[in-house]
């Protein structure tokens, strides 16, 4: 029995024979058509190819191809696991004809392979074609030795194929295989039965949609074919499954070794066959860059972790433990695959974090799920509310898709419209679609067929001469040009279109394909086949260079401190700014972002060289050791972005000549984006300076406002300060209450609580002036030792002699201290609190004392 790696080979091999170049996958994470969450076909490389804006240096090509389908016109998550050949990710083998073999050659090529190779029984063999095309027709019945009963014709729904609603599309052919006991029944075709599958599709492109719905021939024919890599393995191992092959075995057996349940009754083979598929498709996605989010394929990514965790709870698991097949899928595939060996670590740490954070909620979501259903049966009713499954996904995260799973397996429905409603105001997932202007744009409107690659001028010079070749309202296309179109996150150049006189604003520039396209202001004049000047925006532009040219040191920065794990995720680079995505699991430190900025502003300082590697073989590049950059199209032919020998990476962008025209980097901000994902937001050259201007205008606005509140502050301790005085004069009149009448005048002692002496002898003059005619004292403990205050009222100094100087020093020393004055105010002080109380007691003595002397 052939296994799965030699059926792959043996099909690389048979193409290559036939004078194919093998190509390698392309991720499954479509860098550069924002068009497609994931990549789901093994044609969307050459997309560009078929839409006429891109050629390769081949004719011919085949290979293996990384997909998934799970969203959109191709979604198969619902099958997935009830059926066995339904998968959210498969490879597709595939071979392609640049306008150069066409139906007889892929027909004769395909049968020989199916039969002469691989000895699949003919009798068993259907092949389909569109209702109209005799040419295939008469391919099957005179080239092949296929039963001509075999060969079936069929309508669009099932053999016509299109790109979009418009663009390349036509007539295919597919070939099935009949496993039923009756090998001749072709009511199976197309029927949707397991026993009667689509194992490959041939593709005849010739045709172009136009938007008025009608049928245009194309100037070259193309071929493309998927083979559904799973499937075939399954016949070809003779096998009911695809569950059953060696691709899905090893899993299958790894689940059973972690959950400790066997792949036997229908709920635990539903359940294996959920997880086994599903970590195939988080392992090779997260492996080529995305991350499960909120939004968009990071959504999506999300939705089918959430999905499998759940059918770990039909298996009685309740902790992570997806995230532990993943080195099994790697033993299996990495070899094929290098890059999920490479990124295995960074795999297995974000899918155990997504597992631990939804666990969190799943089991309570699954008992308020199960209280809605026993409220509904005693309501007699069997449709879920859009409020109750709101709440499931706002509240304990359960994607709507989750939902409507576990409604339909107890015969429940869910009212999905309600649920829209009340998602709308909270959906900020991202439409991804083209743009509102581009080459689609001008390919619906105007003849491209004759439009080559657009010659970029940009790495050498600002300012060139073009030719206009295409133009459409405030849309124009020339032979050559200095803008760069916005691609690798990078934006777009502005600047000047110059004609005669006439000075056209460039407000936008975008690319498509081998298109670059100009977005101008309106003009209402026609400028096809005329000679213009295009000039770019300097200023803008260089600053956009410092910038980009940043997001490499940063790059490279962050993996030499953080750790290799650490992959771009995203990145804008604007005139103003930049912002860089990153892969980290946690906060990035003071001392960490501190470390990442002195060492790219060092890599500044040490004036690197810029060597730009352009225009070479992809292969040469990954030789070379280049890391691959988010955001740009990688083809036959790459360019490679290098800093000295400190970064190096494939890059499509604008860059500065040497670091040192950078001038200096600060990081602005530095936060979490999504779970695993962080972001730098940074700024260089001028945006330093305005950066640190808006920082000291913002200190001395500060400032002012410290000074404001310290008088502020001030002015209420003053007032406090008042209103404490209030209340200890109130007890000023205790004391007077108390007071004691010697030889016709008065005496008042007593103790006060206050913080200093200078409340002491506040208190002091306040009791001088309610006496009238008498002595007083008040002590006071603070600062670990006992303060006195003495006064007297000017009629007694005179009359009596008297002078609180003298009585508060006396007073004084019988707490083992001293002090003095002037007569009418004075002031002392002593270390021993214990004999306060015996100090104010005799303090009546040492006044008669003082009189008779």
């Amino acid at each position: 029995m052939l296994s799965s790696r030699e059926i792959r080979q043996q099909f690389l091999d048979f193409f290559k024979s036939k004078g194919h170049t093998i190509v390698p996958s392309s991720p499954v994470i479509p860098f550069d058509d924002p068009t497609l969450l994931f990549t789901n076909a093994g044609m969307n490389q050459f997309k560009d190819v078929f839409l006429g804006l891109g050629t390769r240096e081949y004719k011919r090509a085949a290979n293996t191809q990384k997909c998934i389908r799970v969203s959109g016109k191709h979604n198969d998550l619902e099958e997935v696991g009830f059926d066995t050949y339904h998968h959210t990710f498969f490879e597709m083998l595939g071979n392609w004809s640049f306008g150069d073999y066409y139906k007889k050659e892929a027909i004769q090529w395909a049968w020989e392979l199916l039969t002469e190779v691989w000895k699949l029984p003919k009798e068993r063999l259907f092949a389909t074609v569109y209702q109209t095309d005799d040419e295939a027709f008469n391919c099957w019945k005179t080239l092949t030795d296929i039963n001509p009963e075999h060969i079936l014709r069929f309508g669009e729904k099932d053999n016509f194929w299109e790109m979009g609603d418009t663009g390349p599309c036509g007539p295919c052919s597919e070939i099935h295989i009949n496993l039923s006991d009756n090998p001749d029944d072709a009511s199976l075709v197309n029927a949707g039965s397991p026993l009667c599958i689509e194992i490959w599709n041939l593709v005849f492109i010739q045709y172009n949609r136009l938007p008025d719905g009608s049928l245009e021939q194309l100037k070259d024919k193309f071929v493309d074919t998927g083979m559904g890599f799973e499937r075939i393995c399954a016949v070809l191992q003779n096998k009911n499954s695809n569950y059953d092959t060696d691709i899905f075995t090893p899993l299958i057996r790894k689940i059973e070794e972690i959950t400790g349940k066997k792949y036997d009754s229908e709920t635990n083979q539903i359940a294996m066959r959920v997880i086994a598929d599903h970590i195939r498709t988080l392992t090779f996605a997260i492996a080529d860059g995305a991350l499960p989010s909120n939004e968009g394929r990071g959504y999506v990514l999300r939705r089918i972790l959430r999905r499998a965790s759940r059918f770990a709870r039909k298996l009685e698991i309740h902790e992570p433990i997806i995230y532990k097949i993943v080195p099994t899928l790697v033993e299996t595939m990495g070899d094929v695959f290098p890059e999920i060996k490479q990124n295995q670590k960074q795999v297995e740490e974000v899918i155990k974090a997504e597992e631990e954070s939804f666990s969190e909620t799943l089991d309570r979501g699954l008992e308020i799920f199960d209280s809605i259903i026993e409220k509904l049966k005693a309501e007699n009713s069997k449709v879920i509310s859009g409020e109750d499954a709101f709440k499931l996904y706002d509240t304990y995260g359960f994607p709507l898709d989750l939902t409507e799973l576990m409604a339909r397996e107890i015969g429940f429905t869910v009212d999905k419209q309600r649920f829209e409603e009340l998602m709308e105001e909270q959906r900020t997932r991202s439409r991804e679609t083209k743009k509102f202007f581009g080459a689609p744009a001008i390919v619906g409107k105007i003849d491209t067929s004759n439009l080559k690659k657009v010659e970029f001028l940009g790495y050498d010079k600002l300012d060139a001469e073009g030719k206009v070749v295409a133009q459409e309202n405030d849309l124009i296309v020339l032979d050559q040009t200095p803008f760069y179109g916005e691609a690798g996150g990078q934006v777009g150049d502005t600047g000047k279109i110059i004609y005669d006189n006439y000075l056209i604003d460039v407000v936008d520039t975008q690319r498509e394909g081998d298109l670059i396209i100009h977005k101008v202001d309106k003009i209402d004049f026609d400028l096809m086949d005329k000679t213009v000047k295009a000039v770019v925006d300097k200023l803008r532009r260089k600053a956009i260079m410092r910038n980009h040219s940043a997001t490499h040191l940063i790059h490279k920065a962050l993996r030499e401190i953080l750790g290799t794990h650490v992959k771009q995720a995203g990145s804008l680079v604007e005139p103003s700014r930049l912002r860089f995505d990153f892969t980290h699991y946690k906060k990035l430190s003071k001392e960490e972002i501190e470390a990442i900025e002195h060492l790219v502003n060092e890599k500044i300082r040490e004036s690197l060289p810029l060597i730009h590697h352009r225009n070479i073989p992809f292969e040469e590049a990954k030789k070379m050791g280049a890391l691959m950059f988010f955001g740009d199209k990688y083809g036959d032919r790459v360019n490679v972005v290098q800093f000295g020998d400190y970064s190096m990476e494939f890059c499509g962008g604008t860059h500065v000549s040497n670091t040192s025209e950078i001038g200096l980097l600060k990081i602005t901000s530095e936060g979490s984006i999504s779970s695993g994902i962080r972001r730098i937001e940074a700024v260089t050259g001028e945006g330093v300076e305005k950066f640190i201007d808006e920082q000291l205008q913002k200190l001395n606005e500060l400032s002012e406002k410290y000074e404001q509140l310290l008088e502020e502050k001030l002015k209420l301790e003053k007032e406090i300060a008042t209103l404490k005085l209030q209340e200890k004069i109130k007890e000023l009149d205790t004391f007077l209450a108390n007071k004691k009448q010697i030889d016709g005048f008065v005496i008042v002692s007593g103790i006060v609580q206050v913080d200093n002496m200078d409340q002491l002898k506040e208190l002091g003059d306040v009791l001088r002036e309610k006496l009238r005619n008498g002595v007083g004292l008040l002590a006071s403990t603070f600062d670990n030792k006992v303060s006195f205050v003495c006064v007297v009222t000017d009629n007694l100094i005179k009359e009596k002699k008297l002078n609180a100087g003298k009585i508060v020093g006396e007073v004084a020393k019988l707490v083992g201290g001293g002090g003095g004055g002037r007569p009418h105010l004075a002031t002392a002080g002593g270390k021993d609190i214990s004999k306060l109380n015996e100090a104010l007691n005799q303090f009546e003595l040492i006044i008669k004392k003082t009189i008779q002397n």
